[in-house]
């Protein structure tokens, strides 16, 4: 089994002008949705999206994940499908934390212990492990923070503050967390400088002609997601790269739900920042990284003050040390960063193409079940998804819906997401999102789809 790939090069759709705020969607961007999701299982030589089977011993790798086999909900089995939200971690990941903490722990840098020794080398083998990963050129472009969020505020601090005049502006799209706005919004205010927004379709594509009006003069950076959190739209991000370095505007990439989900190659995308977190990447929490070109990272002032990042301090002066270690003040998550390297070999033993590909047949199964129940409103029709279902019940209330789907051991998120602007779009308060994983099955998809039918009949 092939994977089916996610296209950086995919134009987004401009079919369908922006409805007016709040109205609903016509059911044909579903209809085309499961077609595109079902036809796409039929590529891979199956005779039925519900037939398929991955290409990994998926009894195996969900024996890899004790949670999903120890935790019972209200006596039934754990179904877990927030995913998005935070994915489970393998035995090797909580195996290799243990190994960490029962006999290898100390701090790392100018230690001339055996523990402190090790440490280091474990820490920046990881660093190593992550620059692999991405395929960046060196590892001082691998710079560890406690998440996405982290990274996107680092660069918005230490970037946004030294390069943005008043009258500046910053392109954000209409789909993205609010940890690649807020930021922005707040060094804005402080600069003088300006957000612009990409719109979003119907199908929750961005619209890349208006994308491209956007730029002018005082464009300054393009910030976008790889992929929405809230409705799983792949955007075409090397495609949007292009055209922002044609007006020489550097792109920041939120790819948060991407590295779970496809391979990442930051040379070949030509970003110049990319971020991302460990605990959707079957690591713990409190990691993430920032990759930043290194003449970039060079030119940018530190983000925190502290131990590790200088060379040199006097009441007179500080010298500040080279990248990364400039923008790594303090202790740094060492534990975590290990452990991220965990994951990242656990992934990379089973391949995420196989794993895209199975997560694309849940999805493309999960839409074609969820489609076909009528009151059921599927928000976030693209073509090019990852493995994320946002939806409504009629007038059911998301929380509702969610609590109800607990009392059956089914676990999903439900709320804005984190991406108002995107229930502003669509005119929701919020939705029910299921999102999924390589270790879940088209069993469980089915005990979602059910669940739901009994939830609507429980509603009428």
């Amino acid at each position: 089994m092939s994977a089916v790939p996610f296209s950086h090069n995919t134009t987004a759709s401009n079919q369908g002008a922006r409805s007016a705020e709040g109205a609903t969607a016509s059911t044909a961007p579903v209809a085309a949705a499961v077609a595109h999701a079902v036809d796409s299982g039929a590529a891979h030589g199956s005779a039925g999206v519900a037939g398929m089977q991955p290409d990994f011993d998926l009894a195996r790798v969900r024996a890899d994940f004790p949670i999903l086999s120890e935790v019972r909900v209200h006596g039934r089995p754990l179904v877990y499908l927030d995913n998005a939200a935070s994915s489970q971690m393998p035995q090797a990941v909580i195996e290799r934390i243990v190994r960490y903490q029962r006999s290898g722990h100390a701090n790392i840098h100018r230690g001339v212990h055996y523990l402190s020794d090790q440490a280091t080398n474990a820490f920046e083998a990881a660093r190593s492990t992550v620059r692999a990963f991405l395929n960046a050129c060196e590892d001082r472009e691998i710079i560890f923070t406690s998440g996405t969020t982290e990274a996107i505020n680092l660069v918005a601090s230490s970037w946004g503050r030294s390069a943005l005049q008043p009258g500046d502006e910053i392109i954000l799209s209409e789909l993205e967390h609010h940890a690649n706005i807020v930021p922005w919004q707040m060094v804005c205010d402080e600069k003088g400088a300006r957000i612009r927004v990409i719109p979003v379709t119907d199908s929750g594509e961005l619209d890349l002609e208006a994308y491209r009006r956007l730029f002018n003069a005082r464009t300054r950076l393009v910030g976008v997601a790889h992929v929405s959190n809230a409705l799983g739209t792949v955007n075409p991000v090397q495609e949007m790269i292009s055209i922002a370095h044609a007006y020489g505007v550097p792109v920041l990439v939120d790819g948060a739900q991407a590295v779970p989900h496809e391979t990442v190659d930051v040379q070949a995308l030509d970003c110049d920042f990319y971020a991302f977190s460990g605990h959707k990447l079957y690591g713990p929490t409190g990691i993430g990284v920032l990759y930043g070109r290194a003449a970039l990272l060079e030119q940018m002032p530190p983000y925190k003050g502290g131990g590790d990042m200088i060379l040199s301090v006097s009441f007179e002066k500080t010298t500040y040390n080279h990248i990364p270690h400039k923008f790594e003040a303090g202790t740094p998550a060492i534990m975590p960063a290990i452990a991220l390297a965990a994951a990242i070999d656990y992934v990379n033993g089973i391949g995420l193409p196989r794993m895209g590909a199975w997560e694309q047949h849940l999805l493309a199964h999960a839409t074609a079940r969820l489609a076909a129940i009528e009151g059921v409103r599927i928000i976030g029709t693209a073509p090019h998804k990852a493995a994320v279902l946002s939806f409504n019940i009629g007038n059911v209330h998301p929380h509702d819906v969610g609590s109800l789907l607990n009392d059956e051991g089914i676990a999903v998120r439900t709320g804005h997401h984190c991406a108002q602007p995107v229930m502003k779009r669509f005119g929701v308060p919020a939705t029910v999102r299921a999102s999924f994983a390589f270790y879940n099955t088209l069993a469980e998809v089915d005990l979602l789809a059910d669940a739901i039918g009994r939830i609507k009949t429980l509603f009428e």
